[in-house]
């Protein structure tokens, strides 16, 4: 079983529409939507749900009938969660789940409760089996939780004995980014020809060199810049990694994509095959 996890160093490169046409390429895939915070890969797969099940990643305060009310709390908690009164209550917005109160409680009047972070979805595409999540809104543990999308997706892979697993990750190099690289056979970085994806694009090939996975680079819309999309072949050249092709910008693409049109036509998408056909 293979794995294959585009990335992008900033958001708006196209990765997600590259990932969609590759799923739609693939034949005997697993698809899984890394981009736990803001996933947008089911919107051009439209999966079917098959299950859903909670995500429990963290512990939140909880304070008990047994509070005197004296305003340790309060004066502890950096992050503004205690809601003082009569009654103490904790804003489960704000609570990070440190412990500090829970800790530092005279009357032990707080609990650490185990909490819902999110959702984890199993759904079938036209294209194959989807595995994709939900993080509650200003619920951290990300990184958690595209662990688990993935062991999920491996799962399925397994069970159906496809040969690939596509995995869509979130742009930048942070947890949820790292979580998407680990164990993945390739990463398939997709740059845009300007000053800020050129730092990008380095940083994130950097942080898949790090954890020694290989990388091949698309760039994606370069003849919107020419000039810059030779400055990213040369950078490749000097970090040693290949640029497995080059998609031109595409008009009909936004308007596909307002229509919900997909698989997509026109240049950008033979070019985008062309690209998956020297990556298979």
């Amino acid at each position: 079983m293979r794995q294959i996890t585009v990335i992008s160093g900033k958001g708006g490169t196209g990765k997600t529409t590259i990932t969609a046409m590759f799923a739609a390429l693939a034949g005997d895939v697993v698809i899984a939507d890394c981009d736990v915070d803001a996933p947008n890969l089911h919107i051009l797969l439209k999966p079917r749900v098959l299950r859903e099940e909670p995500f429990v990643g963290s512990k939140k305060a909880f304070i008990t009938d047994a509070c005197t009310a004296c305003g340790l709390c309060y004066e502890l908690c950096r992050f503004n969660a205690i809601i003082p009164g009569e009654v103490y209550s904790v804003d489960d917005v704000r609570c990070e789940g440190c412990a500090l109160c829970f800790n530092a409680c005279p009357e032990k009047a707080i609990e650490m409760r185990t909490v819902q972070s999110g959702r984890i979805f199993l759904s079938e595409t036209d294209y194959g089996p989807m595995v994709h999540a939900l993080l509650n809104p200003g619920e951290e543990n990300s990184g958690m939780l595209v662990s688990e999308v993935r062991e999920r997706a491996k799962h399925v892979a397994e069970e159906r004995k496809a040969r690939l697993v596509l995995l869509d990750a979130a742009a930048g190099i942070g947890c949820p980014v790292i979580a998407s690289l680990a164990n993945a056979d390739l990463a398939v970085v997709v740059a845009e020809p300007t000053l800020s994806g050129i730092s990008d694009m380095e940083r994130v090939i950097r942080l898949a060199e790090h954890f020694r996975i290989g990388c091949v680079v698309i760039i994606n819309k370069y003849d919107l810049n020419p000039d810059m999309a030779v400055r990213i072949e040369e950078v490749c050249r000097e970090m040693n990694v290949e640029v497995l092709g080059k998609v031109p910008y595409d008009a009909s693409i936004p308007e596909q994509l307002s229509k919900l049109s997909f698989p997509f036509e026109g240049k950008a998408a033979r070019a985008i095959e062309a690209v998956w056909n020297s990556l298979r």
